[in-house]
């Protein structure tokens, strides 16, 4: 959900400014700084963003920047002679000389104020308006680039997972012959015992039932399945993704609470690794 975009528009001597970045989050947390000017369109503006943005933590400004033309404030000239003729009068009759008239006139109030008051027109606004979908369709280009590379990686660790998975089968068989042959091997130390044989086969199937993880397996496979179709399938899917990851994990712990052999342990280790690595990255999905 990382993502960067910025437009700039030019109108009339104004460069407006506008800039949109992205972080995860579960949900869409939009922060606008509008300037003054267009802050009575700032709903218009978080509408347009959240129909492009579904989740994301996002941040948008827009600025204007004048010529310096446009920001000097204009000469109140024919204030600016009324106070001269007022002062003047007076400095004769009183006989005063010396003054700084250029400095003492343009201190006076409202010489050099900007009294005009600005008003959106909507040609402006719909010059703003096309700078804000292209700032915001940059960030989405952005958030799609990151996306790809994302979902290579995905499919990347979900293939580890599935080869690590396939790479325990020859453990899990040769597992239960080792179990079994401990425990013979354990009660031949103790010749004066005498045991049911019977009995003694059939704790033996249930202990090995205890440990077998066939089922995990099979739902650890079609977690790894149900991940890879819910990629290919439409945008926003990250909170499934992120549900799935959790539910893989659940196969994964269990598979190695039930693993009492060291290679088996060691592949559930690693496929912890390649889960939480996705895990990190499943925050940036959409």
């Amino acid at each position: 959900m990382t993502g960067y975009g910025k437009a700039v528009v030019v109108y009339k001597g104004k460069k407006i400014n506008v800039e949109i970045k992205s972080l995860n989050s579960k949900q869409l947390d939009l922060t606008t700084r509008i300037a003054p000017l267009y802050r009575e369109k700032e709903m218009e503006v978080r509408q347009l963003v959240a129909e492009k943005l579904l989740r994301g933590k996002v941040e948008m400004s827009v600025w204007i920047e004048k010529e310096a033309s446009a920001e000097a404030a204009p000469v109140n000239t024919a204030l600016m002679e009324s106070y001269y003729q007022q002062l003047k009068g007076f400095a004769d009759g009183h006989a005063l000389t010396g003054m700084d008239w250029m400095q003492t006139l343009t201190r006076m109030p409202d010489v050099l104020t900007k009294t005009e008051v600005e008003v959106l027109d909507e040609e402006e606004w719909t010059a703003v308006r096309g700078g804000v979908e292209e700032a915001v369709s940059h960030l989405v280009d952005f958030r799609t680039q990151e996306g790809a590379a994302l979902e290579k990686k995905f499919a990347e660790k979900i293939d580890n997972i599935e080869r690590l998975l396939a790479s325990i089968e020859p453990y899990e068989k040769s597992r239960v012959e080792k179990i079994r042959s401990r425990i013979m091997d354990g009660l031949k130390q103790i010749p004066e015992v005498e045991y049911d044989k019977n009995r003694l086969e059939q704790e033996l199937i249930y202990y090995i039932e205890k440990l077998d993880i066939s089922e995990e397996k099979q739902r650890l496979t079609n977690h790894l399945k149900y991940f890879r179709e819910t990629m290919a399938d439409q945008a926003g899917q990250g909170k499934k993704l992120g549900f799935i990851a959790q539910e893989m994990g659940r196969e994964i712990n269990t598979t190695g609470s039930k693993s009492n052999q060291a290679e088996m342990q060691n592949i559930v280790v690693m496929m912890k690794d390649e889960l939480e690595q996705i895990k990190e990255q499943v925050l940036n999905a959409l």
